[in-house]
């Protein structure tokens, strides 16, 4: 059974596509896990799916497929009945699960809070001076990160990003609490920066969406299978407020995850060029389930929206892929990159490399 290490990108309520792909990857069953690297709502699914493993390691019995399996969709049918409170209550949701309200609605002024970041008055220090946020409660009710801590065998890294320096933090084992998938999920015009450890962290997504590398340095295994829920190209101009907002938050939060695409193809290629001792560097082997254009037909609006009928269609369109791809590249697991790096993510940015001289 081929070893594979996830990498869960964040996306608001799009984070139920990733659902769906969790869900049938478990359900299917041919798949062993060793990490998981989430970042915002990706770090919510990945936390959520080691809470069913983690309850399966406690009882020692219960089959940790199925108990993930219970465990995400427990956390996401949570995430739509939020729905059911009082506006005022549902605000700090809205933003990372919920929907935009009028104008006249308390959501409204929240979102406001990231539309017009260049006012200051606008600050999350003013306008939640409490750090209101029923999303913590919820959460800590969900997963047990003592058990997740305990687990033997699947690791968990959640990301979120150094305010003082602008670099990634990973959090993993018994740093991983839920303070720090808050702060995995902190939108700095929205929440107040989450602190741990005397230190203060804003969303994973401007450092790493998800951050690849605690999955090639800390994993033995060679492969990686991205769940992309943000699009890297669109070829519509965006022209209203809206959709220039969107798309700048959509290249934003990919950047992270270009950059270490173009490390991973350096690599390889140094490797395939007898450049770098294959003893000391890994031979990352990429898949990818994307939703494609079906995915890309949900507006970006839609990824503020806890809708019963958007989340259950999310979630089927990722098991649909996930089903589709797993056909399709089963085979590939542990043989060869699924992933044209150079062709999807890099175009014309890539370093020639030399071959190696024979002597």
């Amino acid at each position: 059974m081929p070893r594979v290490n996830l990498a869960l990108q964040g996306g608001g309520s799009h984070g139920a596509f990733t659902w769906g792909v969790l869900d049938a990857l478990l359900e299917d069953g041919r798949i062993s896990l060793e990490g998981i690297s989430g970042t915002s709502a990706g770090a919510m699914n990945a936390v959520a799916l080691a809470q069913g493993f983690a309850q399966a390691n406690d009882k020692m019995k219960a089959d940790p497929r199925e108990a993930a399996r219970e465990a995400l969709a427990n956390f996401w049918h949570g995430i739509v009945q939020m729905g059911a409170l009082s506006e005022a209550q549902r605000a700090p949701f809205d933003l990372l699960f919920g929907r935009m309200g009028g104008d006249n609605s308390s959501t409204a002024v929240w979102a406001n809070a990231m539309t017009n970041f260049w006012s200051s008055a606008m600050s999350p220090y003013q306008n939640n001076p409490f750090d209101l946020n029923p999303l913590r409660n919820f959460l800590q009710s969900q997963v047990d990160f003592e058990g997740l801590a305990r687990l033997p065998t699947l690791k968990v890294f959640v990301v979120a990003t150094r305010v003082s320096t602008g670099k990634a933090e990973v959090f993993s084992g018994k740093r991983l609490t839920a303070d720090a998938v808050m702060a995995s999920a902190c939108l700095p015009m929205a929440f107040k920066a989450v602190e741990i450890e005397g230190d203060h962290f804003w969303d994973g997504g401007y450092s790493g969406n998800p951050a690849i590398h605690p999955l090639i340095y800390d994993c033995s295994s060679r492969d990686i299978l991205l769940v992309q829920i943000n699009p890297i190209k669109r070829d519509k101009l965006p022209t209203t407020g809206a959709q220039i907002l969107d798309r700048m938050n959509e290249v934003t939060f990919n950047a992270g995850l270009i950059a270490e695409m173009r490390a991973i193809d350096f690599v390889k290629r140094l490797l395939a060029a007898g450049k770098l001792d294959p003893a000391n560097y890994k031979d990352v082997l990429m898949h990818r389930i994307d939703g494609g254009e079906a995915l890309e037909a949900f507006s970006a609006s839609t990824k503020t929206s806890t809708r019963e009928s958007l989340i259950h269609s999310l979630r089927d369109l990722g098991q649909a892929n996930a089903r589709a791809w797993l056909t399709k590249h089963y085979s590939s697991l542990g043989a060869k990159c699924t992933v044209n790096i150079q062709q999807d993510y890099l175009d014309d940015m890539r370093v020639p490399v030399t071959p190696r001289a024979e002597t």
